[in-house]
């Protein structure tokens, strides 16, 4: 019988949902580049319609924290979504 065993130094993905302040095509395009450049992400978007213009990251396997001060580096608003 063969055992399951989980590496629990992995860090499980999960989906970062964030407002920011980022209002143009260009800026949304730039970000989420330099986002999937720098961290281990799956699927990114910025809503442009939505009034918190929320930056939604699936499958992070990085911790909110960090997207976050990123994102501020880049010259963004950006905080967890409540």
């Amino acid at each position: 019988m063969q055992s399951l065993a989980v590496n629990y130094l992995t860090p499980f993905a999960m989906i970062g949902i964030f407002k920011t302040n980022i209002a143009t095509q260009e800026d949304r395009q730039n970000i989420l580049q330099a986002i999937r450049n720098r961290f281990e992400v799956g699927h990114c978007h910025v809503d442009l319609e939505d009034c918190d213009k929320v930056l939604r990251i699936t499958e992070m396997k990085v911790q909110e924290d960090d997207v976050i001060e990123f994102v501020k580096k880049q010259g963004f608003y950006c905080d967890v979504l409540e």
